[in-house]
């Protein structure tokens, strides 16, 4: 473990009965700084649209896409909770603006289009094409789970997650257009609450930059998950983790203390950057 990430472990070992895992790389030299059972596999909850963003991102480079190409949503789709476009007049957005609303909001109901339109399968050979084990995308987003329906919308491990985003950060994630396509997309998301919350950005204006970083990052948010995976440059240093929390969703709300620790992660990645935060 490298040195200044000794609160982290007293963060996580001041909380039980919680499932962590947890990896913090240098996304320049690939060095592992700070990891907490990384092979651990478990749900992910919205972070799995990372990899429906790169099936998307992959089939507008090879033309069976096009950024413009409309998409009807239909009734089939609907799904409540994170999302904007549950809430727009609009029947009809392009495959560009619909990536833009997963990246920028984990839109639900644009996740359910944007499945439809390429398809589990090819979400799969994308995640195989990947060299991903575990991590996986498992169906689409329901409001209620049956028993007929896979358990959870997204597993993985902090280990896969982590070097996801370092081969995203290299361009190395399929290609350097798709990495580049992705990191575009997840570059306005809004959800600060987890380990970027001591960073203190604008949660609406960070895209192109904020006091002195940017930030790509993905959360994910379901009764008993917390789960953030992400990248965060400054100069020519460069960060990523994977951060991903369970506790027994029947039990008592444990997200206080799920996001105490990721709070704790994100204030030892800034004591990292050191002056390069503004």
């Amino acid at each position: 473990m490298a040195a200044g990430w000794e609160g982290d472990t007293d963060a996580l070992a001041q909380v039980t009965d919680m499932q962590w895992s947890v990896r913090v790389l240098d996304a320049v030299t690939r060095q592992e700084l700070y990891a907490v059972s990384p092979d651990l596999l478990l749900p992910t909850a919205s972070v799995g649209k990372v990899l429906l963003l790169l099936t998307v991102a992959a089939q507008l480079e090879s033309g069976e896409l096009t950024p413009a190409m409309p998409l009807l949503r239909a009734p089939e789709d609907a799904v409540a909770d994170s999302g904007l476009w549950q809430h727009l007049t609009a029947d009809e957005l392009s495959v560009h603006d619909l990536a833009t609303l997963i990246g920028a909001v984990s839109d639900n109901y644009a996740t359910n289009v944007l499945l439809r339109a390429v398809g589990l399968d090819a979400v799969d050979r994308t995640t195989d094409a990947l060299g991903l084990k575990a991590t996986r995308l498992h169906d689409r987003v329901r409001d209620r789970r049956t028993a007929q329906d896979p358990p959870t919308l997204s597993e993985g491990t902090a280990s896969e997650l982590a070097d996801l985003m370092v081969e995203l950060h290299h361009g190395e994630a399929i290609s350097p257009a798709v990495s580049e396509r992705v990191l575009g997309w997840l570059a306005a998301g809004a959800d600060l609450s987890m380990v970027p919350e001591p960073l203190h950005l604008d949660p609406l204006g960070h895209a192109d930059g904020d006091r002195g970083v940017r930030l790509w990052h993905k959360t994910g948010t379901d009764d008993g998950t917390r789960a953030d995976v992400g990248l965060l440059q400054a100069g020519e240093r460069a960060l990523a983790w994977a951060v991903l929390c369970r506790w027994d969703p029947a039990g008592p709300d444990r997200r206080d203390e799920a996001l105490a620790v990721m709070h704790a992660i994100g204030a030892a990645l800034r004591e990292q950057l050191g002056d390069a935060l503004r």
